[in-house]
């Protein structure tokens, strides 16, 4: 795999990059490294995390990801300078009281402290990518549809979480910054701001991107490619629906698979991935791969993989036989024919993840 310049930062990553979400929790620290040292073996040099990680968040796992990801670093001589290690700030804590004692600010000494201790559980002295990990103002995410005015709160701006982000830059404890789980008009503000003040650009925004929820499609792919800022795509198999491995069980029962992340945790049905649209939409997604020759993981990971839109395309895996197999769905191609035939079901069912 060549590798891709993230946004105008001097960041080169490759299209590929191992999300973490799920070390500390369904996956173990021996084989969270195994996972880490395979990864790295096969040429990918990009890690993202998260402070809230693991996932589903827990207060008793909370950090799990980093320290494992740093105990890793620790303990493989020369591995950091191999490694662009991405992680972010939780926004407001949505529920979570264990962070920043349920806080439902993002303030610049919040994003200070919070970039600290981060680096101390990565055991590192600089975080290449530091993201926040949603906003802090009311926005439409996680499954909500529509803006509502009305659930506007005071809270810092833009401006004073992008002043703080650029301290850490000037600090040289940051390369780059960027965003997540964003919209055009957040994606515009940062930029915008960061022109007018000459503060530190966003390189990049990461949000959810598969066959299940296009909605990056929806207008803020433009954005991005105008202003100069990299896609990183989030839950490019849905959560597994994309998988086909929930398509004859469904996503809970005593049929549907014992570890799947759907199955396991009540609260990721509750969340999009457990929609029953959404899994119907997979389903119809899983069986056009197998009318073309393909395992529904080959064409959900080869959409992504292939689309202009996408920098680089975040997966997420729970063993080493997993992650070969997500690796080795690059360089497959998709005919233009089956690439309509992707649209066709689009146009019909829309994005039933979003």
């Amino acid at each position: 795999m060549n590798t891709v310049q993230l946004g105008s930062s001097d960041l080169h990553v490759t299209p590929i990059c191992l999300g973490t979400m799920t070390f500390g929790e369904q996956v173990n620290e021996a084989t969270a490294h195994a996972i880490l040292d395979r990864s790295l073996e096969r040429g990918v040099n990009f890690l993202d995390a998260a402070e809230m990680y693991s996932v589903p968040a827990r207060a008793e796992t909370f950090g799990a990801t980093e320290t494992i990801i740093g105990n890793w670093l620790a303990s493989r001589p020369g591995a950091r300078n191999k490694m662009v290690v991405a992680t972010k700030v939780a926004g407001p804590a949505r529920g979570m009281d264990w962070i920043r004692k349920g806080s439902p600010e993002l303030t610049a000494k919040d994003i200070v402290q919070a970039c600290e201790d981060s680096l101390k559980r990565l055991q590192t002295d600089v975080i290449d990518l530091y993201q926040i990990h949603w906003p802090a103002r009311h926005v439409p995410a996680f499954g909500l549809v529509y803006f509502d005015p009305a659930k506007d709160k005071p809270v810092s701006s833009i401006e004073h979480q992008l002043e703080a982000l650029s301290g850490l830059v000037k600090a040289g404890k940051v390369r780059a910054i960027g965003l997540s789980n964003e919209t055009p008009y957040g994606v515009h503000e940062f930029v915008r701001l960061a022109d007018q003040h000459g503060l530190a650009k966003i390189a990049t925004v990461q949000n959810p991107f598969c066959l299940i929820n296009r909605t990056v499609e929806n207008g803020l792919d433009e954005s991005m490619h105008r202003l100069g800022v990299s896609l990183l795509a989030y839950s490019p198999l849905g959560f597994g629906l994309l998988t086909g491995k929930y398509d004859s069980s469904g996503t809970s029962g005593p049929e549907a698979p014992a570890n799947g992340r759907i199955s396991k945790y009540e609260s990721v049905r509750k969340q999009r991935w457990g929609r029953p649209e959404a899994l119907a939409a997979a389903r119809r997604y899983n069986a056009l791969a197998r009318e073309h020759g393909l395992s529904p993981t080959q064409l959900a990971l080869a959409f992504c993989y292939g689309k202009w839109q996408v920098a680089s395309t975040i997966i997420g895996v729970t063993s080493v036989a997993q992650l070969d197999d997500n690796l080795n769905a690059w360089g497959t191609k998709l005919s233009p024919e089956l690439l309509v035939e992707i649209d066709k079901i689009r146009w019909e069912l829309r994005d039933p993840a979003l």
